[in-house]
């Protein structure tokens, strides 16, 4: 796998997305539980199922991860069917079934067939956004919903500068390399764009918040989360984690929290 820190084979490559970075739950999972910390805090899942109450029959979750998604529409609205997706066959172990290793760029259903489609924090994922969206398009009802989410390009920039500090010091130079944004082809703010190609309505709800964080363990928890693109970070992987995990002590004990500012948001799409 080749390519510029951030550029597009960095978080597009299928091999490296099913065979390491979600070959399992762990590295998403410690990405998501830096939110633990955020306030205000949302119920990201129920913000989902709420919009979905005026649909039936059949809810795609694609790109469905470690089913987080999933296991609440199973839970809260047992009258739908709900089917997960995922190019990784390890992460979609021990999730409700119905589920299925499927690639978004070629979804195998059915055109109209589904009430509603989700893709969270997924999109930047894959190799042709757009053709990736006329399939979200083309298999969602005309009355349907599709629901996107990602996050902003200012989203964890607090994370950014740790990041280029601890690796400008782990090198020696003034400033260290970027580290990969895994939400940049596909932010909050290129979203609207992407969606509109194929959706006439497409709502943006922001969901701001700040993390703030009384140990330094969540932040380096997130910062080694990304080792399955260590190779593109240009830096000694480990090196810099360890270097980071003691600025954010060090920050810490003369503020008493690392404070990070966060900005994701939901797109809410329709015909």
């Amino acid at each position: 796998m080749t390519g510029a820190p951030g550029g597009p084979d960095a978080v597009t490559d299928r091999a490296v997305l099913a065979g390491s970075a979600y070959r399992d739950e762990r590295d998403l999972v410690a990405r998501q539980s830096l939110y633990r910390w955020q306030h205000p805090s949302y119920d990201l899942p129920g913000l989902v199922v709420d919009r979905l109450r005026d649909v039936r029959g059949t809810v795609v979750d694609v790109g469905c991860g470690n089913g987080k998604f999933v296991r609440r529409l199973h839970r809260d609205r047992p009258d739908l069917r709900v089917l997960g997706l995922d190019i990784s066959p390890g992460i979609l172990d021990g999730l409700p079934r119905p589920v299925a290793v499927a690639d978004a760029e070629r979804l195998p259903l059915g055109s109209g067939s589904a009430g509603a489609v989700l893709a969270l924090h997924m999109l930047y994922h894959v190799g042709d956004i757009p053709r990736a969206v006329g399939e979200l398009a083309r298999v969602v009802c005309d009355s349907g919903v599709v629901i996107a989410s990602t996050n902003s390009e200012h989203d964890k920039s607090e994370l950014d500068r740790l990041w280029e500090r601890a690796a400008a010091d782990v090198l020696g130079v003034a400033r260290g390399p970027s580290r990969i944004s895994l939400s940049a082809r596909f932010s909050l703010e290129k979203a609207p764009d992407h969606l509109g190609a194929a959706f006439s309505t497409v709502d943006v709800i922001e969901l701001p918040g700040v993390i703030e964080v009384p140990t330094p363990e969540p932040v380096v928890v997130h910062l080694a989360s990304y080792r399955a693109w260590a190779v593109q970070h240009g830096v000694p992987f480990d090196a810099t984690v360890e270097r980071a995990q003691m600025l954010v002590e060090r920050h810490i004990e003369q503020h008493g929290a690392f404070e990070i500012n966060a900005l994701g948001g939901l797109l809410i799409c329709s015909k």
